[in-house]
This record gives structure tokens, C-alpha cells and sequence, in this order.
């Protein structure tokens, strides 16, 4: 198995987000960490007081040592003092999606997090392979990826844009033009969540 992102979610304190990515600069990007760093976010507009990030793993055995070396640390990211819950998730991209970009897309970042019934996820792979085609040429994409854990199936999905006005002209224009959102997808979903995030300073991605 290629190709897997591991997404953790950090839960900090109360005020102790800045603190916290300062420390993440350091575990994340230094000489022991594990992994290839995609993108570190904080959150500004939902679930507050969470840091997101993203690493790119080569397979199952990497990812799976990885994670057995952070079950058993005292001080896992070095942010254990600062947090109050951390999860870890498995993902792997839609396989018609391309790798998660670098450079200057944001600075604002959509991430819509959605539960699918069970049996839901294949019609949402055929819906979205249709579909998006269309929607990337009103904007960019970052990924679209499904859990291969947990609460199965879900998928999460992540969309750049320069500032929150462009973010609901585009989305207003997708409706409006019939390519967005792709079809069906209401009557395979449980929930749906959606928060914006800014990029870390050191995040890979901007």
C-alpha cells in the first residue's frame, strides 16, 4: 500500500495554539521527524483551538511503525502539555486526484470533513470523478482523500482560496453553473463538517 497521508488533529489549551505550532516547527521539520510534511494548518473559524497536519507516507509498514512509536511516547509532537486531545487518521487520496501541491495557494483553507453511509463511498468516488473536472477549473484543489480507519467511510476534503469573499464567490458561481456540488451526494452522506484554517509559518503550503 503507496500513497497513504497520515492526518493528525491536535486539540490544544485555551491561548496555547501559538505556543504549540512553535513547537510542531521544530518536531515536525527537524532531523528525527518522520514522515514527508505536507501542510500544518491552525483553525480560525469552527472548531477553534485545533492545529491540523498533514504527512505523506511511503506505505503501510512506515505509517504503522510511526504510529506505534507515538503510542508509546511520554510527549508525542512535544505539544502533550499544551493539548488536550490528538487524533491520528489514515487516509489515502482519490485515486484520479494528484498529489498534495506546495507553494502559495491560500493563505485561507476550506476543510469539509464528511461521514458517508456505509456502502456510500463508491458512488462518491464515480460522482466526483465526474464531476470535478469541471469545478478545478473554477479553483484549485489540495486533496480529496477517504479514512481507511476508524469511523469508515469518510472523506475529507480541502480547497484553497486567497481570502473568504473569493471562497463564496466561487462556491456561489459552482452552484449557479451546475458542476458543484457533484450529484447524489446528499443521499449517501451522514454529516458533513467544515472549518477554516490559515497555514502554520512553516507549513509547505501557504
Amino acid at each position: 500500500m503507496a500513497g497513504l497521508y497520515d492526518v493528525t488533529v491536535v486539540t490544544t489549551r485555551i491561548a496555547a495554539t501559538p505556543k504549540a505550532l512553535g513547537i510542531l516547527a521544530e518536531t515536525l521539520k527537524g532531523p528525527n521527524a518522520r514522515g514527508k510534511l505536507l501542510g500544518c494548518w491552525y483553525c480560525d473559524i469552527g472548531a477553534l483551538n485545533r492545529i491540523l497536519f498533514i504527512r505523506g507516507f511511503g506505505g503501510e509498514g512506515e505509517l504503522v511503525k510511526e504510529r506505534a512509536a507515538l503510542s508509546k511516547s511520554d510527549n508525542p509532537f512535544g505539544v502533550a502539555e499544551l493539548s488536550t486531545t490528538m487524533t491520528m487518521d489514515t487516509y489515502m487520496p482519490f485515486d484520479f486526484v494528484a498529489p498534495i501541491p506546495q507553494g502559495q495557494l491560500g493563505p485561507v483553507y476550506e476543510v469539509r470533513t464528511y461521514l458517508v453511509k456505509p456502502g456510500g463511498l463508491a458512488g462518491t468516488l464515480d460522482s466526483w470523478r465526474k464531476a470535478l473536472p469541471a469545478r478545478l477549473k473554477m479553483s484549485p484543489l489540495v486533496t480529496a482523500m477517504h479514512t481507511i480507519g476508524g469511523a469508515v467511510p469518510r472523506f475529507m476534503h480541502i480547497w484553497p482560496y486567497p481570502d473568504l469573499a473569493a471562497r463564496q464567490k466561487i462556491r456561489a458561481d459552482a452552484v449557479k453553473a451546475g458542476v458543484w456540488p457533484p450529484p447524489g451526494g446528499a443521499e449517501r452522506l451522514v454529516n458533513q463538517f467544515s472549518d477554516i484554517y490559515f497555514p502554520a509559518a512553516f507549513s509547505p503550503l501557504q
